[in-house]
Protein backbone atom coordinates (compact mmCIF):
# COMPACT_ATOMS: atom_id res chain seq x y z
CA UNK A 1 0.00 0.00 0.00
CA UNK A 2 3.13 2.69 0.96
CA UNK A 3 4.94 1.55 -2.61
CA UNK A 4 1.07 2.38 -4.13
CA UNK A 5 0.92 5.74 -2.34
CA UNK A 6 4.62 6.44 -3.34
CA UNK A 7 4.14 5.54 -7.08
CA UNK A 8 1.43 7.95 -7.20
CA UNK A 9 2.85 10.73 -5.91
CA UNK A 10 5.79 10.46 -8.08
CA UNK A 11 3.68 10.34 -11.36
CA UNK A 12 1.77 12.97 -10.10
CA UNK A 13 4.59 15.31 -9.11
CA UNK A 14 6.17 14.07 -12.89
CA UNK A 15 2.70 15.20 -14.51
CA UNK A 16 3.10 18.83 -12.61
CA UNK A 17 7.16 18.77 -13.80
CA UNK A 18 5.77 18.27 -17.17
CA UNK A 19 2.59 20.72 -17.35
CA UNK A 20 5.61 23.15 -16.13
CA UNK A 21 7.49 22.74 -19.08
CA UNK A 22 4.73 22.76 -21.74
CA UNK A 23 3.49 25.83 -19.74
CA UNK A 24 6.81 27.39 -20.95
CA UNK A 25 7.41 26.61 -24.40
CA UNK A 26 6.90 29.75 -26.84
CA UNK A 27 7.06 28.87 -30.56
CA UNK A 28 9.78 30.30 -32.38
CA UNK A 29 9.94 30.55 -35.83
CA UNK A 30 13.36 29.89 -37.54
CA UNK A 31 15.26 32.84 -38.77
CA UNK A 32 15.16 33.12 -42.88
CA UNK A 33 18.21 31.24 -44.19
CA UNK A 34 19.95 31.92 -47.05
CA UNK A 35 17.84 29.32 -49.85
CA UNK A 36 21.39 27.35 -50.59
CA UNK A 37 21.83 26.87 -46.92
CA UNK A 38 21.12 23.42 -44.92
CA UNK A 39 19.26 24.03 -42.02
CA UNK A 40 17.39 22.00 -39.30
CA UNK A 41 14.02 21.01 -40.88
CA UNK A 42 15.65 20.88 -44.49
CA UNK A 43 15.12 17.56 -46.92
CA UNK A 44 18.41 17.92 -48.70
CA UNK A 45 19.67 15.83 -51.77
CA UNK A 46 22.06 14.22 -52.90
CA UNK A 47 24.27 13.09 -55.60
CA UNK A 48 27.14 11.00 -56.17
CA UNK A 49 30.04 10.29 -59.11
CA UNK A 50 27.40 7.34 -60.15
CA UNK A 51 24.43 9.76 -60.17
CA UNK A 52 22.85 7.89 -57.50
CA UNK A 53 20.72 10.40 -55.30
CA UNK A 54 19.69 10.04 -51.99
CA UNK A 55 17.77 12.24 -49.53
CA UNK A 56 17.66 13.28 -45.95
CA UNK A 57 15.70 14.95 -43.65
CA UNK A 58 17.21 16.42 -40.67
CA UNK A 59 14.89 16.62 -37.58
CA UNK A 60 15.05 15.66 -33.66
CA UNK A 61 15.59 13.00 -32.45
CA UNK A 62 11.90 12.58 -31.17
CA UNK A 63 11.06 12.93 -34.50
CA UNK A 64 13.01 9.96 -36.30
CA UNK A 65 9.99 7.90 -36.51
CA UNK A 66 8.06 10.58 -38.69
CA UNK A 67 9.45 10.86 -42.23
CA UNK A 68 11.00 8.36 -43.96
CA UNK A 69 13.76 9.93 -44.69
CA UNK A 70 14.94 11.35 -42.03
CA UNK A 71 18.03 11.39 -40.26
CA UNK A 72 18.85 13.38 -36.49
CA UNK A 73 20.88 16.55 -36.49
CA UNK A 74 23.47 15.16 -34.13
CA UNK A 75 24.23 11.86 -36.98
CA UNK A 76 27.19 12.46 -38.63
CA UNK A 77 25.41 12.80 -41.32
CA UNK A 78 22.90 15.13 -39.95
CA UNK A 79 26.14 17.25 -38.74
CA UNK A 80 27.98 16.79 -42.19
CA UNK A 81 24.68 18.00 -43.83
CA UNK A 82 24.07 21.20 -41.41
CA UNK A 83 27.47 22.49 -42.03
CA UNK A 84 27.21 22.48 -45.34
CA UNK A 85 25.33 24.54 -48.42
CA UNK A 86 24.48 23.50 -51.88
CA UNK A 87 26.71 22.76 -54.35
CA UNK A 88 29.25 21.46 -51.40
CA UNK A 89 30.84 17.70 -51.65
CA UNK A 90 30.01 15.38 -48.35
CA UNK A 91 30.98 12.13 -47.50
CA UNK A 92 28.51 9.82 -46.77
CA UNK A 93 28.62 7.46 -44.44
CA UNK A 94 29.01 4.55 -46.59
CA UNK A 95 32.85 6.76 -47.96
CA UNK A 96 31.36 7.61 -51.59
CA UNK A 97 32.01 11.20 -52.16
CA UNK A 98 28.11 13.26 -53.04
CA UNK A 99 27.15 16.39 -54.12
CA UNK A 100 24.62 18.31 -52.30
CA UNK A 101 22.13 19.42 -55.40
CA UNK A 102 19.01 20.49 -53.90
CA UNK A 103 17.85 21.81 -50.83
CA UNK A 104 14.30 22.33 -49.31
CA UNK A 105 12.52 23.75 -46.56
CA UNK A 106 8.87 22.65 -45.27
Amino acid sequence: ELEKLRAEKASSERVTELEQILASVHVVDPPDAPSNSVTFGATVTVKDKKDRTVKFTIVGLDELDLEQDAVSWISPIGKTLLAADKGDWITLEDGRSAKIVKVERK
